[in-house]
C-alpha cells in the first residue's frame, strides 16, 4: 500500500480505538459495582446511576451538539473531544468522592456525544464508497469489543489492581488515539464526505431506527446493569468468575459482530430482527434459568452474541435512511442509544428493589420484546423493510447538489484548511 493509504488505515485504526475506549469507559462500573460501591460508601444502585448519567448526558447533549458543529474541521473537534476524556477519565482515577467520580464521568460524556456524532461520516470519507460498509464494520467492532472484551478485562483488573486500574488503562489508550488523530487525521470539510447524506432517505424508517435502538438497548441493560450481583447472589458463582463469565459473553459477541456482518449488507432488516429476537430470548431464559449455571453460560454466551451487533446494525441503517445530513443522523442514533443505556440502568435500579436481581432480567426481556414489534412494524410501511435495496456498501455518494434530495440545504459552511 501507498503512504497515503497507510495513513488512512493508522487513523482508521486510531478511530476504531477511540470508539473502544469511549464505550469501555461508559460500561465499565457495570463490572466494578461492588468495588466502587464499597471504596467510595455509596450503594449499589448509586453506582449503576453513573452509568445513568452518562447516557442521559449523551442523550441530551449529541444532537445540539451535533448541529452547532456541523461546519467545523473534524480533525479539530476529534482531538478536542479526546482530549477532555483523557483528562476526564485520570480525574476519575484521582476521584475521592462519588461526587467528583460522578462530575468527571459526565464531562467524558459530554465529549463522547460530539464523538459519535460525527465518527461515522469521517470514518467513510477517508476511503472510496465502495468499501463504506466494510469501514462501517470497523467501527462497529471498536465500539462493540468494548461491551465485548473492555467492559470485561476491566472488571479483571479491577479486581486484580483496584477500580482506578482500568481507568487509567484507558487514560493511556485514549492518549495513543488523540495523538495519531492529531497528527495524521486531514483537516477537511465535513459536507465533503460521500458519507455526509443518506443514500436512501425516509423520514418513517428513520424514526424506526431510532426506536428499536432506543428500546432495544432498554431493555438490555434493565438485566445487564446488574449482571454482577445477579451472577453471584442469584446463580450463585463466585465473585471471582464474573470476570470468567463476562469474558464469555464477550467472545460470545464477537462471533455475533462478525457473523452479523457477513449478513448486514444484503439483509439489513432481517439482520436487527434476528438480533432484536435472539436478545429477547435470551434474556427471558436468564430470568427463567437463573439458577442453572450451565443454562446461564449458554444463555448469557447468546445474550452477547446478539446484543453486541445491534448498534452496527442501526448505524448502517443510518447511512441508508437518514433525511438529512448523516452526522446528526448519527447523533439521533447515538442519542437513542443512550438514551437505552440510561433508562435501562435506571429502570433496573428500580426493579432491584421492586422485583429483585432476577426480576431485572423478565423487565429487560419484556422491554426487547417490545423493540422486536417496532422493527418488525417497518414491513408494514410502503415498500417492505428495505429502502431501495441499497446497502451501505453499496450506497451511492449523495449528489452534488444536497437540495435535490433535501428539502432544505445545508447551511454554508466556512472552507477549511488544507492538511
Amino acid at each position: 500500500m501507498s503512504s497515503s493509504t497507510w495513513r488512512r488505515v493508522i487513523v482508521l485504526l486510531a478511530l476504531a480505538l477511540s470508539a473502544f475506549t469511549f464505550n469501555t469507559t461508559e460500561n465499565l462500573p457495570i463490572g466494578l459495582l461492588s468495588l466502587i460501591s464499597d471504596d467510595l460508601d455509596v450503594s449499589l444502585s448509586s453506582v449503576g446511576y453513573l452509568v445513568t448519567w452518562y447516557g442521559l448526558t449523551v442523550a441530551v447533549i449529541s444532537l445540539p451538539f451535533a448541529h452547532v458543529s456541523r461546519g467545523w474541521p473534524r480533525r479539530y473537534v476529534l482531538s478536542g473531544v479526546l482530549a477532555v476524556m483523557v483528562v476526564a477519565t485520570l480525574v476519575s482515577v484521582l476521584a475521592d468522592s462519588y461526587w467528583v467520580l460522578l462530575t468527571a464521568r459526565v464531562a467524558t460524556a459530554l465529549a463522547q456525544a460530539l464523538f459519535w456524532a460525527v465518527l461515522a461520516p469521517v470514518a467513510v470519507g477517508l476511503f472510496s464508497p465502495a468499501v463504506r460498509g466494510r469501514v462501517i464494520a470497523v467501527m462497529s467492532v471498536g465500539g462493540s469489543l468494548a461491551t465485548v472484551l473492555g467492559v470485561p478485562a476491566g472488571t479483571w483488573l479491577g479486581q486484580q489492581g483496584g477500580w482506578r486500574a482500568p481507568f487509567l488503562t484507558l487514560t493511556a489508550l485514549g492518549m495513543v488515539a488523540l495523538v495519531v488523530i492529531a497528527v495524521l487525521l486531514p483537516t477537511t470539510r465535513p459536507e465533503d464526505s460521500h458519507g455526509a447524506y443518506g443514500s436512501a432517505p425516509h423520514t418513517g424508517r428513520f424514526v424506526i431506527v431510532l426506536a428499536t435502538t432506543a428500546v432495544s438497548v432498554t431493555g438490555m441493560f434493565a438485566g445487564f446493569t446488574y449482571v454482577e450481583r445477579f451472577l453471584t447472589t442469584v446463580t450463585g458463582f463466585a465473585s471471582e468468575r464474573v470476570s470468567v463469565m463476562l469474558f464469555v459473553f464477550g467472545l460470545a459477541g464477537i462471533a455475533g459482530v462478525s457473523g452479523v456482518g457477513q449478513l448486514l449488507d444484503r439483509f439489513p432488516h432481517g439482520s436487527l430482527v434476528l438480533t432484536v429476537g435472539l436478545q429477547a430470548v435470551a434474556l427471558t431464559g436468564l430470568y427463567l434459568f437463573a439458577d442453572v449455571k450451565a443454562a446461564v453460560i449458554g444463555l448469557l454466551a447468546l445474550l452477547g452474541a446478539s446484543a453486541a451487533p445491534v448498534f452496527m446494525a442501526t448505524q448502517a441503517r443510518i447511512l441508508q435512511v437518514a433525511p438529512g445530513r448523516t452526522e446528526l443522523g448519527f447523533a439521533a442514533n447515538s442519542a437513542a442509544f443512550n438514551v437505552g443505556i440510561a433508562g435501562g440502568a435506571l429502570i433496573g435500579g428500580v426493579a432491584l428493589s421492586a422485583v429483585d436481581t432476577r426480576g431485572t432480567f423478565l423487565v429487560g426481556a419484556v422491554l426487547t420484546f417490545v423493540s422486536l414489534a417496532i422493527v418488525l412494524a417497518e414491513r408494514l410501511l410502503p415498500g417492505g423493510a428495505t429502502p431501495g435495496g441499497t446497502s451501505p456498501a453499496q450506497a451511492v455518494p449523495a449528489q452534488s447538489n444536497p437540495a435535490q434530495s433535501n428539502p432544505a440545504p445545508p447551511m454554508p459552511e466556512r472552507a477549511a484548511e488544507a492538511s
